[in-house]
This record gives structure tokens, sequence and C-alpha cells, in this order.
């Protein structure tokens, strides 16, 4: 009787286990594709499973933030996928690369594919130029199912409390790591340097060069006086004699 509770308990425990892991891998999440800068341009991946063992993803709909409006979105085609672009006016334009920009993407939605039960689906897109005063991105999506069934994945995670049970993507910004003017300006005179020293190293290599022909010159000089000095000697003892 005792080992059959026991053997209870931990069956219960790793069924638990079971249900808590799969409900946390079952979420729409974001990740970038490498590293996702401040201020910088990344290609973010949004990850789709499908948690339900009798329909089929068919929808995805992926909101941005309005206030950290992105200039640029970039959505990769997605084979058996429909994808549609929203944009909207900023109340407040934005200047990139000297050009101002009076709308932003605001809602990227995917349809006409399909995720099946135990499978996933990745939805990547170009994105730029991210916050620069910002950690985070928080992207509300919703996922429609074929049965007619929508989850909300838009709700935010709060510090100190437990994970909600439909958390929205959240997409963490590293710092940037760009030089500024003093870095560049002193890798620019480690190179004026280096290439000053090449110079002068080929100048000295050219003055090495320059002496060592001379005096090999000098050398063949010496030889050849030295033998017409001896066969003047030759021809005036044959004279002599």
């Amino acid at each position: 009787m005792k080992t059959s509770r026991v053997s209870f308990a931990a069956a219960l425990a790793a069924g638990t286990v079971l249900v808590l892991s799969g409900t946390a891998f079952a979420h729409v999440g974001v990740q970038p594709v490498g590293e996702a800068a401040k201020g910088g341009y990344a290609t973010l991946n949004f990850k789709v499973p499908n948690e339900r063992d009798n329909a089929s993803t068919t929808q995805l709909e992926v909101n941005f933030p309005v206030d950290q409006p992105l200039t640029s979105v970039m959505p990769q085609d997605v084979p058996g996928w429909t994808v549609t672009v929203e944009k909207t006016k900023l109340d407040k334009p934005l200047t990139v690369h000297g050009k101002q920009i009076n709308e932003a993407v605001t809602k990227v939605t995917w349809t006409g594919g399909k995720i099946e039960a135990g499978k996933f689906q990745q939805f990547p897109v170009s994105v730029g130029k991210l916050p620069e005063n910002a950690d985070q991105m928080v992207f509300k999506s919703i996922q429609t199912y074929d049965n007619g069934e929508v989850v909300r994945w838009i709700e935010e995670a709060k510090e100190g409390a437990a994970e909600p049970q439909n958390p929205a993507p959240v997409l963490k910004l590293t710092a940037h790591k760009g030089e500024d003017h003093h870095g560049s300006a002193a890798k620019a005179d480690e190179a004026k340097n280096a290439e000053k020293e090449s110079g002068n190293g080929h100048d000295k290599a050219a003055a090495e060069h320059g002496s060592d022909t001379t005096a090999r010159a000098l050398g063949i000089a010496g030889i050849v006086i030295g033998l017409g000095g001896v066969a003047f000697g030759v021809a005036s003892r044959r004279r002599s004699a």
C-alpha cells in the first residue's frame, strides 16, 4: 500500500512537470538571429508552436509597439503563408539617415498556412532601427486556430509576479557595441602609425639593398683592377726576359 502511494505521488509529480513545461514552451515567442542591439538593425524570428491536439494554427497577428516605432520592417517569405503589413501615420515624424519618416509599421499578419499539432513555425522579420533608450520591446500577438479558437498573447509580465497565463512575446535589447569617435580616432592613428612604420621599413630595406649593391660593385671593380695588375706584371716580366 505504501509503495503504491509513493508510485502514485511520483507519477503525479512527473505529470505536473510535463504539463507545466508544455505550457511554458507553448508560448508564442520572439528571438533575434544573433543579437538585437539598441539603435541597430536585427532579424527577428517569431516562433509559433501549435498547442492544440485537435486543431491547426492558421493565422498569426503580431502588433508592433506604437511608442517604439520602427521605420523598417521587412518580413521574409514563408512558404504557404501570405503576409500583410499595416502602417500607421506617426504623430511625430522621425528622421532616419537624413530622411523624414511619417509612418511606421504597427501590425504584421500571416495567413493561409497551417501549423499542425505537435509542430511549430518561425516567421522571420528584418527590423530597425531598434530603440536606443529601452531595454526591451513587447510584441503583443494573436494566434488563431482553424476551429475558430483565438489565443491572445498580450499579457505583460510584472516584476516580482508570476508569469501570466498568456504572456506577450518580449524582445530583450542588448547594449550597443559601436565605437565612439575617440575609439575610431585611436584606431585611425594606429593605422597611420602602422603605415608609417611600414614605409620606414621599405625605405630601410631599399637603403640596405642600395648599400649592398654598391659594396658588390666596388668588390668586383677591385677584383678586375687586381687581375689587371697581375696581367701587367706578367707582361713586364716577359719583356724584361
